[in-house]
């Protein structure tokens, strides 16, 4: 999951999602209410972390760090150098995860059908909003966290690629990089603020309108697929935007391998785009023997 948000277009939620642990998480993180603080109060810290699914929650939190710290250089610097490799692999695994998501939709009857297109034509509109100027202003940076998680724990929609939207993408990514531990604290404050609000509607939403949220969520994975398509062209005579490092941001237009602006790489992206597609498979097969 962790590595999942490093990525503009891929959601950590998606990752969640097929390895089933996507109820669980939502489970827990409403457990964390004022309801815990009594439970501590009277039964003690014990009684209070397992009511929060504490070891659970710990054993996330720690992984999703530990690969953020490792991965975002490295995930930043393939996307720089080598973004049809490292898109392909990111597609292959999407597309993969609409299937294994889309098959556990009980029935397509025309509302499903409808919540589904709705859901794919709000995420592909998301792909194409235009990238805004950002500000390091700590209120600025606490809202953005606050939607940005939100957009993180929903299958197919981006909370990395919301948070570039937003133009804070790279502040946050040096932040990390220059153990800004100011700025860290109150981008984290947001994205408790965001994850306790949000995830309570999702939880509602799954135990009672499971399919038709599922319709929706499989939406989101398909026009998400816009913007991890491997092969872009430069759109415009100049960049949307210029980030501190000198990092350019333009406009891009998917267009086929045959007609992409350099080395297409196919071979190389193909084979990348099936082990994408074979993780995916591989972590559903462990998680359906787990469980």
């Amino acid at each position: 999951m962790g590595a999942a948000d490093i990525v503009p277009g891929v959601s950590g939620g998606t990752i969640a999602f097929i390895t089933g642990i996507y109820d669980r998480l939502l489970g827990a993180i409403n457990c964390i209410n004022f309801s815990v603080l009594k439970t501590l109060k009277n039964e003690g810290l014990g009684a209070a972390w397992k009511q929060i699914d504490g070891t659970f929650l710990l054993a996330l939190f720690l992984g999703m760090v530990t690969s953020i710290v490792l991965l975002s250089a490295p995930i930043t610097y393939l996307l720089q150098n080598h973004p049809v490799l490292i898109w392909s692999f990111f597609f292959g695994l999407v597309l993969a995860s609409i299937w294994l998501v889309g098959k556990q939709i009980k029935s397509y009857n025309i509302s499903n059908t409808i919540l589904f297109l709705a859901g794919a034509v709000l995420a592909y509109w998301i792909t194409t909003l235009d990238v805004l100027q950002g500000s390091d202003n700590l209120i600025y940076i606490f809202f953005s966290a606050t939607i940005a998680i939100c957009a993180m724990i929903l299958p197919g929609v981006s909370g990395a690629f919301i948070l570039l939207v937003l133009g804070v993408y790279q502040i946050v990514i040096n932040a990390i990089h220059d153990r800004d531990i100011k700025m860290l604290a109150v981008f984290g404050l947001g994205c408790a603020v965001g994850l306790l609000s949000f995830s309570r509607l999702l939880k509602w939403l799954l135990n009672n309108k499971r399919t038709q949220t599922l319709a929706v969520l499989t939406g989101f994975l398909l026009g998400s697929l816009n913007k991890i398509w491997p092969w872009k062209n430069k759109m415009g005579s100049a960049p949307i935007h210029i980030h501190s490092d000198g990092r350019e941001e333009w406009l891009l237009q998917p267009v086929l391998p045959s007609n992409f602006e350099g080395d297409n790489q196919f071979i190389y992206a193909l084979l990348l785009f099936f082990i994408g597609v074979a993780l995916i498979l591989v972590m559903s097969r462990f998680e359906k023997k787990t469980s």
